[in-house]
C-alpha cells in the first residue's frame, strides 16, 4: 500500500505497507510474548534472592501475561491496523509490572540475573515494532525506561551496593534504552524505504495500465465481431449479384451489435473488466453508477489482487460470484446523480460460492483478509461452509 501521492505519512507502519511481512513476524511476537510470561514465572519461583511477596510476584507475573495477550489480539491481521490504544495499554501493563517486580522483591537483591522486567520491558517495545510508527516506540520505549530507571534506582538508594545510584538506574534502563533504538530505526527505516520503492512503482500509474489493458480488450472484442460477423457477411455479398431486403436487416443487425458492443466497452469499470478477466464472463457487478472507479490505485490493486485469486481458485464457482456497488446510506453528504463522480461514502458486498470448509476457506484466503483488512478497516468478513461473503466502504476519490 502506499501513501498518498503528495504528501509523506509519517504515522504509517510497517503492518500497513506489508500487512503479509507482519502477519509473517507475529509468530515472533508470539514466542517474545509466551518466552516472557515463562521466564518471568520461573524467576518468581526459582531464582528469588529475596522472599519479598509472593503476592505481588504472581500479580508481576499476570500483568507480563496480559501485556502479551494484549499484544497477541491486537496484531492479529483481522484487527489490523494496530490501535495506539492497545499499544498504551501494554505499555501500560509493563511499567505496573515493573513497578510490582521491585516491589516484589524489595530489600538487598544483589542478583541482576533475576531481575527479569529490566529485559522484558526491552523485548516488549520489540514486539510492537512492526506495527507502530516510530514515535510511538520512542515515546512507549522512553516511558518504560524511566519507570525502570526510578524502580530500580530507589531500591538502590534504599538498600546501597558499591555501584553509584545513578550508574544502577542507567544500567537498568540500558536494555530498553537498546532495544527501543532499534526497534526505531527499523520502523523509521521500513516504512522510508517502503514509501520510495512504491512511489517509484507507481510512476506508470495504475489508472494508465487499466486503459491499456481495457483499450487491448475492446480491441480482442472488435476483432472477434469482425472474424466472426463482418467478414463472412461481406465475402457472401461478394458472391451476390443483388443485395436483398434480407441482406439488408442482417447488415443492420450486425451494425446494431457492434454498436452495443461499444457502448457496453465504454461503460465497463476497471472493476467489471477485472471481473470478466478473471471470471470468464459468469460472475455478476452490480455497480450502476461505476462507483468502483472511484476506487484510489492501492485500493484498485488489492481489490484486483482479491478478485484474481478469488475467481481462479478451484473452489471458487465464478457462477456463484455476486458483487453489488452502492452508496452508502450512512453518507451524510450532499448526493450527486446517477453516473456522476460524487464524494462520499461507498459499500460495497461481495458473495462468493466456495466448495470449501471454513478452515479450507480461510487457508486459502487468510492473506487476501489480511492485506484487505488493512487497506479498509471497516472490512468484514463472514466465512461459512461453501461460502464467503465481504462487506466493505471507502471514500470516493
Amino acid at each position: 500500500m502506499t501513501p498518498r501521492t503528495g504528501r509523506r505519512d509519517s504515522s504509517r507502519t510497517a503492518q500497513q505497507y506489508d500487512p503479509l511481512g507482519a502477519m509473517g513476524s507475529r509468530p515472533l511476537a508470539i514466542v517474545l510474548g509466551a518466552a516472557g510470561v515463562l521466564w518471568a514465572l520461573i524467576v518468581s519461583v526459582f531464582d528469588r534472592d529475596v522472599v519479598g511477596s509472593p503476592t505481588l510476584s504472581a500479580l508481576t507475573v499476570l500483568l507480563v501475561a496480559a501485556s502479551g495477550a494484549v499484544v497477541l489480539v491486537a496484531s492479529s491481521p483481522f484487527r489490523a491496523p494496530f490501535p495506539r490504544w492497545a499499544f498504551v495499554l501494554h505499555v501500560a501493563l509493563l511499567a505496573v509490572a515493573t513497578v510490582t517486580s521491585v516491589a516484589a522483591q524489595w530489600g538487598p537483591d544483589r542478583n541482576a540475573l533475576n531481575d527479569f522486567m529490566s529485559l522484558l520491558t526491552a523485548t516488549g517495545i520489540v514486539m510492537c515494532a512492526p506495527y507502530r510508527p516510530w514515535t510511538d516506540l520512542v515515546v512507549g520505549g522512553s516511558v518504560l525506561a524511566v519507570v525502570v530507571g526510578v524502580a530500580w534506582g530507589v531500591g538502590a538508594a534504599v538498600f546501597p551496593h558499591h555501584v553509584p545510584l545513578a550508574v544502577a538506574a542507567f544500567l537498568a534502563a540500558a536494555p530498553t534504552l537498546v532495544l527501543t533504538a532499534a526497534a526505531a530505526v527499523f520502523a523509521r527505516t521500513f516504512a522510508g524505504l517502503a514509501e520510495r520503492v512504491q512511489i517509484r512503482a507507481g510512476s506508470y500509474s495504475v489508472e494508465r495500465a487499466e486503459r491499456d489493458g481495457i483499450a487491448a480488450s475492446v480491441q480482442h472484442d472488435r476483432s472477434t465481431i469482425l472474424a466472426r460477423d463482418v467478414a463472412p457477411f461481406l465475402a457472401e455479398l461478394r458472391t451476390r449479384e443483388v443485395i436483398t431486403d434480407a441482406d439488408r436487416a442482417r447488415a443492420r443487425a450486425i451494425a446494431d451489435g457492434i454498436r452495443r458492443s461499444m457502448v457496453a466497452e465504454a461503460d465497463r469499470t476497471w472493476f467489471e473488466y477485472a471481473v470478466l478477466v478473471a471470471g470468464g464472463g459468469a460472475a455478476v457487478v452490480d455497480d450502476p453508477d461505476g462507483l468502483m472507479a472511484t476506487l484510489d490505485a492501492d485500493q484498485r490493486t488489492v481489490v484486483r489482487t482479491f478478485l484474481r485469486a478469488a475467481l481462479r481458485a478451484s473452489t471458487v464457482d465464478p457462477a456463484g460470484f455476486r458483487a453489488t456497488v452502492r452508496r452508502s446510506e450512512a453518507d451524510d453528504g450532499p448526493q450527486v446523480p446517477a453516473g456522476g463522480p460524487g464524494r462520499g461514502r461507498v459499500a460495497v458486498a461481495i458473495d462468493l460460492a466456495v466448495a470449501d470448509s471454513d478452515v479450507g476457506i480461510h487457508r486459502t484466503f487468510d492473506p487476501y483478509f489480511a492485506v484487505l483488512r488493512v487497506t479498509f478497516p471497516d472490512l468484514d468478513v463472514a466465512v461459512r461452509p461453501s461460502a464467503l461473503a465481504l462487506r466493505f466502504s471507502y471514500d470516493q476519490h
